[in-house]
């Protein structure tokens, strides 16, 4: 699946505010899990994080990605620099993507995993990227 971009001026603030407000999101969403039901609501949020972490990665580039392929996969390629697989953030994207459009209903363990996920990265890989945008 490909997905369609355009160049712009690489903008370190405009990244440094993606990162921000991903971060921001993060701690609300990973509070909001204790909520009971709120598993749909929590996956779909905590991907949007993650891709936002992306998303800021291409604007540093000088790209605007116009879908959620492009931010996912460059994360996974960034993490890897880093030394973690992340891989299973395509799966994420899809697991969202079935949410959103055909009603899915995540399961409980799923929920799980997503967090465990978020828990263990997230913060290392926005620090990372924080890091990123002040070397460049």
């Amino acid at each position: 699946m490909s997905d369609e971009f355009r160049e712009i001026v690489p903008d370190k603030s405009k990244a440094k505010g993606f990162v921000l407000r991903a971060e921001k999101d993060m701690k609300i969403i990973l509070e909001m899990s204790k909520i009971n039901g709120s598993t749909n609501l929590i996956i779909r949020d905590i991907y949007e994080c993650f891709r936002m972490l992306g998303e800021a990665l291409l604007i540093l580039r000088g790209i605007k990605s116009e879908g959620h392929v492009l931010p996912i996969n460059e994360l996974i390629k960034f993490s890897e620099t880093e030394g973690h697989n992340l891989r299973m953030l395509d799966s994420l994207r899809r697991l969202r993507h079935n949410i959103n459009y055909y009603a899915y209903s995540a399961t409980q363990s799923e929920g799980e995993e997503v967090l465990r996920i978020a828990n263990k990265y997230f913060n290392i890989l926005a620090d990372k990227i924080l890091e990123k945008i002040k070397e460049s």
